[in-house]
C-alpha cells in the first residue's frame, strides 16, 4: 500500500467517524462507517473493489446489530472499516487466500475484532480531548471572552479529529500493511495456532446474527420466519437481492393481514353480536 492510498483511507475515516461525521451521523456513522459500505471505497482506493467487498462481508455480518445508544460505544466501526478491511485484504492477498473462501472470512473477522478495540480508544480519546476544549471555553466565558466560542466549537475539535482519526488510520494502514503483508507471505496456515485463530474468527459472524435475532425476535415463533428464509436460500440458491425480494413479499402479506385485523376490529360492522348469537 502506498502512502497516498493510506492518506486517502485516513481521509475516509475522518468523514465516517462517530464524533465528527460527514453530513451528520446518518451519512457518516450509520452509512460510511459500515464495513460493507466502507469496503466499496477502500476497494476503489486499493484498486480491487470485489476483493475488498468480499473481505467486508463477514465484518458487516459480525457488527450488523451494532448500535450506539447514548454515549455507550461497544466498538467504533471507523477502525474496523478503515483499518481492518485494508489490513485483512493485504493479509489475505499475501497468503494467497481466496477472498470469498472460509479462511479469508475467518481472517477478516479476527482482524475486525482486534481493530474494533483500537476504534474504542480513538473514540473516547477524541471525546476526552473535546472535553478539554470545552473546559477552556467555559473558563474564557467566565472572563467575558465570547470570541472563543468559534474556536472551541469548530476549530479545536477538528484538531482532535485530525490527531486521533486521520493520523492513526493513515499510519496503521501504511506501516501496518507492510508488516501484515510480510507476515502472511511467510505464514503457514496449517500451523495449529493459525488454525485456532481462523476457527475463532469463523464463529464471530454468528455472534452478530445472534445479537440481531435477540433484538428483533420478540417470541419464539418469530424464529420460524428466519428458519424459512435460510431454508429457501439454501434449497433455492437465492442471492442476497433475491432473498430480500422474497422477504419483502412475506412482509407485505403480514402487513396486509395485520391491517385487515385492525380494520375488522375498528369497523364494528363485521363484529358478531354475542346477544343475537345467544338468542339463536
Amino acid at each position: 500500500m502506498s502512502l497516498f492510498q493510506a492518506i486517502l483511507i485516513g481521509i475516509m475515516s475522518c468523514t465516517a467517524a462517530s464524533t465528527i461525521a460527514c453530513l451528520g451521523t446518518t451519512v457518516g456513522n450509520y452509512t460510511l462507517n459500515r464495513p460493507l459500505v466502507a469496503s466499496l471505497f477502500v476497494g476503489l482506493i486499493l484498486g480491487d473493489v470485489q476483493g475488498c467487498i468480499l473481505i467486508g462481508i463477514p465484518m458487516q455480518v459480525m457488527w450488523i446489530a451494532l448500535v450506539t445508544p447514548g454515549g455507550t460505544v461497544a466498538s467504533d466501526l471507523r477502525a474496523v472499516s478503515y483499518i481492518g478491511i485494508p489490513l485483512a485484504y493485504v493479509g489475505a492477498k499475501a497468503a494467497g487466500m481466496n477472498f470469498g473462501g472460509d479462511e479469508a472470512y475467518a481472517l477478516a473477522s479476527s482482524i475486525s475484532a482486534m481493530t474494533g478495540v483500537i476504534g474504542i480508544s480513538l473514540f473516547y480519546g477524541t471525546a476526552m480531548m473535546n472535553l478539554i476544549w470545552q473546559h477552556i471555553g467555559w473558563a474564557q466565558l467566565d472572563k467575558g471572552n465570547l470570541d472563543c466560542l468559534g474556536r472551541v466549537t469548530a476549530i479545536y475539535p477538528l484538531i482532535s479529529h485530525f490527531v486521533l482519526s486521520f493520523l492513526p488510520v493513515t499510519l496503521l494502514c501504511y506501516y501496518g500493511s507492510t508488516a501484515v503483508e510480510s507476515l502472511f507471505a511467510q505464514l503457514n496456515t496449517d500451523v495449529w495456532y493459525v488454525k485456532a485463530m481462523l476457527a475463532v474468527g469463523a464463529v464471530l459472524p454468528a455472534v452478530g446474527i445472534a445479537i440481531l435475532l435477540k433484538s428483533v425476535v420478540s417470541k419464539p415463533t418469530d424464529l420460524i420466519y428466519f428458519l424459512l428464509g435460510f431454508a429457501l436460500a439454501k434449497s433455492m440458491g437465492l442471492t442476497l437481492i433475491a432473498a430480500t425480494v422474497v422477504g419483502a413479499v412475506f412482509a407485505l402479506i403480514n402487513f396486509n393481514m395485520t391491517m385487515m385485523k385492525l380494520s375488522g376490529v375498528s369497523g364494528g360492522g363485521a363484529a358478531i353480536d354475542d346477544d343475537d348469537e345467544e338468542d339463536i
